[in-house]
């Protein structure tokens, strides 16, 4: 381990300049409310979220480098530290809180009020960034040259490569812009269909893809090896599972469906039943996956978390140095205590003082747990969805055994598990942002401040946000599919109740088994077989032009700016979908979204609509060509 007095920051500890001032405050909560909402509608959507840090730091080098006529490298950095927050708080709720949405439609219990779903998100967030204080000098610091932290490491160097003046922000803003025209040309407009399937007489397997910026963007930035995978888990739902079941089942009506295999196959084809049947499947694909990654994270998680344990009382004291100066851990300590009570005496919070006690243990240990992970495989890999369902089953055990049982044990077991998600999701994101100012040289206290003010913003929108797209179109909807937080609502009801079909459950549990034992990233894998397979498709779309862009007989600066330029446009294209996809979801709750439908006014055929689709989808995989591939670039500027 390389120990903290040999590194050299970019910025000298000695050094003084502009970090939290008041315009990377304002920028920052502008930046985390949008990103947050974006990422909420695109996770209830694919199931998946995406890192905001870089598109946040090049947004912030394009308005404080070129628009203020600011040079303050500290000052970008604490503006992506505040907005990236709201991407993980809003990754954390979308996982969980939209089960009690999803009961409330079902009858079993009121809808959540805006006040709980502020509430449970707030201390989540707040608590994962104070947990991450004490774990700062532990992970970032002493293990600097073990844990790489990718995403914190490359948003630094998009702000070393905007110092040295090659910062791109007009490439995200392109992708916002374009993404937003599609979207409303495709949900507001109506002018073409945004899902194209093709059906085989007499086979009863359905392969298709969507058209949406955002999802395929997802396959560009993940990669075409996960996007593979995703793929592959839905070729298996929908043309081998899907068939198997129509072919062998036949009039045999199976639980849970109400009516016979024919007959849901007639009345809704492979929809429907991949609706009554294989996101059953799916569910347990999934969690054997996130119990699989954690228990082969196991040596790794007990060697950080002693070595947490261990520095624990070192931590936060001021040190000589500006660089190496934390957040006070009498404070931090005392500011812990102070929520965990809240989580058990506020009326809000359906959590007694054992949920409360479950929150602090589960929620130290899992913050540990996700910190070290992003420092080695990323954000994008952190297994934040099988923290919580591990969280979710022993939680819900407990519940059960102390006589917290029915739909009251249902309310608690989701708030406990959604507290732990948002932990878990900022742990990682804060040490992301604390890595990218330990290697520039940032004041480790500003950016906790900063990360607080990030949580408390996007905690105060994601409530407003949710409420929105479920009264637009309703959790578990085909717009809004919420595919972790059903995942969830099954495990819970499952245990409390004992109602699900376990024997689908356990075929998707083996299948995850056949699936790791072979090689395969089980999780991908999962999340693949439980979504549709069109959405599977579209991301493939992305993985396949990443692909192409990583085969390229260019040099290695070249293929490294082109990639890095489709990253930032793909960041940018599922920002501006997102800002539409709430914009839309306004108009719904109006009722005035039906004065922009062309294709009900003008009465577009269904062929001519599906046309259209390809012929757009192939307008959007160009135009991010166009600002990656064929993008022109100054010589001595290639480097985003």
């Amino acid at each position: 381990m390389e120990n903290k007095n040999n590194f050299k920051p970019y910025i000298a500890a000695e050094k003084i300049t502009p970090e939290l001032t008041v315009t990377s405050i304002i920028m920052g909560v502008l930046l985390s409310v949008i990103f947050g909402a974006a990422n909420a509608y695109l996770g209830l959507r694919v199931g998946m979220t995406v890192s905001a840090s870089i598109p946040a730091a090049v947004i912030s080098m394009g308005v404080i480098r070129v628009l203020m006529r600011k040079n303050s490298i500290l000052e970008s950095n604490i503006v992506q530290t505040v907005g990236s927050a709201g991407e993980s708080l809003a990754a954390g709720a979308i996982f969980t809180l939209p089960a009690l949405f999803l009961w409330a439609a079902e009858g079993k219990m009121e809808k959540p009020d805006i006040v709980e779903i502020t509430l449970i998100a707030l201390i989540g967030g707040l608590l994962g960034v104070f947990f991450m204080v004490p774990l700062r000098n532990a992970l970032i610091v002493k293990e600097h040259t073990t844990l790489p932290y990718p995403e914190g490491t490359a948003c630094a160097e998009v702000l070393l490569a905007g110092e040295k003046g090659g910062a791109n922000a007009s490439t995200v803003f392109a992708g916002m812009g374009f993404a937003a025209l599609f979207k409303f040309i495709i949900d507001g407009l109506k002018l073409v269909s945004g899902e194209v399937s093709l059906r085989v007489k007499g086979y009863a397997g359905e392969i298709g893809t969507q058209i949406y910026p955002a999802v395929m963007s997802v396959g560009y930035i993940c990669g075409a090896r996960i996007s593979s995978y995703m793929f592959a888990g839905g070729i298996l739902s929908w043309l081998v599972l899907i068939p198997i079941i129509v072919l062998f089942g036949a009039d045999i009506v199976l639980y849970p469906a109400s009516e016979s295999i024919s007959a849901l196959f007639a009345s809704g084809g492979a929809s429907a039943i991949w609706s009554s049947y294989i996101r059953y499947i799916g569910a347990g694909a999934l969690a054997a996956g996130g119990i699989i990654s954690l228990i082969k994270s196991l040596p790794l998680i007990v060697k950080t978390f002693s070595g947490a344990m261990k520095s624990i009382g070192t931590a936060g004291s001021a040190g000589t140095a500006r660089t190496e100066n934390d957040m006070n851990i009498k404070v931090v300590i005392a500011a812990i205590v102070v929520l965990t009570l809240l989580v058990w005496l506020v009326p809000a919070i359906p959590v007694s003082l054992l949920g409360a006690v479950i929150v602090v243990v589960f929620g130290f240990f899992f913050a540990t747990v996700s910190s070290r992970m992003v420092g080695l495989v990323g954000s994008s890999n952190n297994p934040v969805s099988g923290m919580a369902i591990a969280t979710l089953l022993v939680s819900t055990l407990i519940l059960k055994v102390t006589g917290t049982g029915g739909i009251k044990g249902m309310a608690s077991a989701i708030a406990i598990g959604s507290i732990i998600c948002i932990v878990s999701a900022i742990a990682g994101d804060t040490s992301q942002d604390l890595k990218t100012g330990f290697l520039l040289g940032a004041t480790p206290k500003k950016q906790q401040i900063g990360e607080v003010i990030g949580v408390v913003a996007a905690a105060f929108a994601i409530g407003g946000t949710l409420y929105l797209l479920d009264s637009a179109w309703g959790f578990g909807s085909d717009q809004l599919a919420a595919p972790q937080a059903t995942l969830m609502k099954l495990i819970i009801e499952g245990v409390m109740d004992g109602n699900l079909p376990w024997g689908l459950v356990f075929i998707g549990v083996f299948i995850a088994i056949v699936v790791e034992l072979v090689g395969i990233p089980v999780l991908p894998f999962a999340i693949g077989v439980y979504l549709p397979v069109q959405l599977n498709a579209c991301i493939m779309v992305g993985g396949v032009v990443r692909l192409v862009m990583d085969k390229l007989k260019k040099s290695d600066e070249e293929k490294k700016a082109i990639t890095n330029d489709g990253i930032l446009f793909c960041s940018g294209m599922i920002a501006g979908e997102g800002i539409v996809g709430i914009l839309l979801a306004l108009l719904a709750v109006f009722g005035i979204d039906s004065v922009f439908d062309l294709s009900a006014r003008f009465g577009i055929p269904k062929a001519v609509s599906d046309i259209g689709a390809i012929v757009l989808f192939v307008i959007i995989v160009l135009t991010l060509l166009k600002f990656s591939l064929f993008k022109k670039r100054v010589v001595n500027n290639e480097e985003e």
